[in-house]
């Protein structure tokens, strides 16, 4: 019998396909964790200092090819190994002067949040626009963040990576989450269009209505991005003030600066006294006032005469009020305050910090902490009091918001100084405890968000660096080094317009957790009916 070109290729098609070796097999079920993990890492790679904010997009589109069509607790596994992936380089920097217990318990409980995100978008993975619900399920979990447990963590919201990217005037659009989400959806639909084009080389036809959803998913954060850049303006509304902030560096870093509290006003002290003699010398624009950082008087002025004549000395030679960052007890309570100082009057006003910091400020589960390590209690021995009132002083004529530090993580804390009239925001910040880590580059760059989130100026004085001064568009116009004494001084315009951002306030957030909640309703919704047909 003669065999014919036919007949062996149609045997050829029968032959079962050539089954990988089990190691070979071990390693292919490998690829999603590494995956994840990976591009995990990717986008902690995007935030600064590092000025890779793009790179945010192809770590995504890789999570969104890890998740699709798994099932709920393979997105749990795989969101959690993201989680590690960005937040374990991301938060090193908290364990610079306590080592590695709270660092590595912080991400632990952190990327428990970025698990249940991972869980929701499997869910979602296979309904029709799932780029859509994915970014809004990744909003949903930094909404989260931000408010438990202990008030909240936002640190490594994706827009705080974003300072330096295309999609920064979508922060004065609707704030953190609005440009969060234009980054996540970009992202989750860059795959989406990788994913559909595959399919249309081999032997299926993508649904049109898929590939537009995918399409759109890319073009109309980017279109939107271009449209929202006339809300970015540095035009001033309401004349200009000279400002000038102040770093006086810290003797040595880390924990025990506290321990040196007189030198460190000593050296605000100092560096404000060194300006005020440029300044009559003709070298430098007097300023209308002067910004200190956060703790730059840890000895209580109310309370020792010596700390109050040093500031009265320094506040008399630069002849302008001064934005003081003290540690004051009164009625009992231990506060982070803002202490207005007049050169004349003393201090005439103060703000107390609304968001302190837990483990840093307050100390949740003290007995518990202290039940693992004595040494952890004893770093806070009495806990921060919390203010109640937004902050903003009248400078020589200027409203001055004080967001303090931590704070500048929280979009209520900024947006509240603003509606309560601010023209120029403040974030003093003492970042001396963690050295020359990252941190102070990733707090820097939450600051350049809110300049543009709520078009103001915005100054940060820090005890040891980096100290800068903001415009409205997020440009830094002048930055000290680390660990060396400055002052900064400029003439800045002051706004007082709110963008759609200030005036929405938390609208955008509830709409987008509003979103991710209806489509994780319809896949778990779609979910029991296909169940209820299989078992029918």
């Amino acid at each position: 019998m003669t065999v014919t070109a036919t007949s062996v290729d149609e045997s050829d098609q029968l032959k079962p396909p050539i089954a990988p070796s089990p190691r070979a097999a071990k390693l292919l079920r490998l690829v999603p964790a590494l995956t994840a993990a990976l591009s995990g890492v990717l986008l902690y790679v995007s935030f600064p200092p590092r000025t890779l904010w793009w790179l945010a997009l192809p770590a995504f589109a890789a999570l969104g090819w890890v998740l699709r069509g798994r099932s709920w607790k393979a997105g749990l596994g795989l969101g959690y190994l993201f989680g590690l992936g960005f937040l374990l380089p991301l938060l090193v920097w908290t364990g610079v002067e306590v080592g590695p217990g709270p660092w590595l318990a912080l991400v632990a409980i952190e990327a428990v949040f970025v698990a249940l995100v991972g869980a929701g978008i499997a869910a979602v993975s296979k309904l029709p626009g799932s780029p859509i619900w994915a970014a809004a399920l990744w909003i949903a979990g930094e909404a989260a963040r931000a408010r438990a447990p202990f008030n909240g963590f936002p640190w490594g919201k994706i827009a705080f990576g974003q300072a330096d990217g295309v999609f920064l005037p979508l922060a004065a659009v609707g704030g953190t989450p609005v440009l969060g989400f234009a980054v996540v959806l970009c992202g989750f639909g860059l795959y989406e269009l990788v994913r559909l084009a595959v399919e249309r080389r081999g032997t299926r036809v993508p649904r049109r209505s898929a590939a537009t959803v995918a399409l759109l998913s890319v073009a109309v954060p980017v279109a939107g991005a271009l449209a929202a850049r006339p809300l970015v303006s540095d035009t001033a509304e309401d004349g200009t003030a000279t400002v000038a902030v102040i770093q006086g560096n810290v003797p040595r870093a880390g924990l025990d600066f506290n321990a040196q509290r007189r030198a460190v006003l000593d050296h605000h002290a100092r560096e404000t006294e060194r300006l005020a003699a440029e300044v009559k010398a003709g070298k430098v624009a007097r300023p209308d006032f002067v910004l200190w950082p956060e703790n730059s008087s840890d000895i209580d002025p109310f309370a020792n005469a010596d700390a109050r004549a040093v500031i009265d000395t320094a506040a008399k030679a630069i002849g302008v009020p001064i934005s003081v960052g003290g540690v004051v007890e009164r009625d009992g309570k231990l506060l982070n305050e803002q202490i207005l100082w007049d050169p004349e009057k003393g201090p005439v006003d103060t703000y107390d910090k609304r968001q302190i910091q837990p483990f840093g400020e307050y100390l949740p589960l003290r007995s518990l902490v202290g039940a693992i390590n004595e040494e952890w209690t004893s770093m806070v021995r009495k806990d921060f009091s919390r203010g109640s009132e937004p902050g903003v002083f009248t400078m020589a004529g200027t409203r001055v918001g004080l967001v303090t530090c931590y704070e500048a993580a929280f979009d209520w804390a900024v947006r509240s100084e603003v509606e309560d009239g601010a023209q120029v925001i403040s974030v003093p910040s003492n970042n001396a405890t963690f050295d020359r880590s990252e941190m102070t580059y990733q707090q820097l760059a939450m600051s350049r968000v809110r300049a543009v989130e709520h078009s103001r100026t915005v100054t940060v004085p820090v005890t040891s660096g980096v100290s800068a001064i903001i415009m409205p568009d997020g440009t830094i116009t002048q930055r000290t080094g680390m660990f060396v004494a400055d002052s900064l001084v400029q003439k800045v315009p002051l706004r007082s317009g709110e963008t759609p951002a200030t005036r929405l306030g938390v609208l955008p957030e509830i709409a987008l957790v509003l979103l991710a909640a209806g489509g994780l309703g319809w896949a778990i919704g779609s979910g029991i009916s296909a169940r209820r047909a299989a078992e029918a």
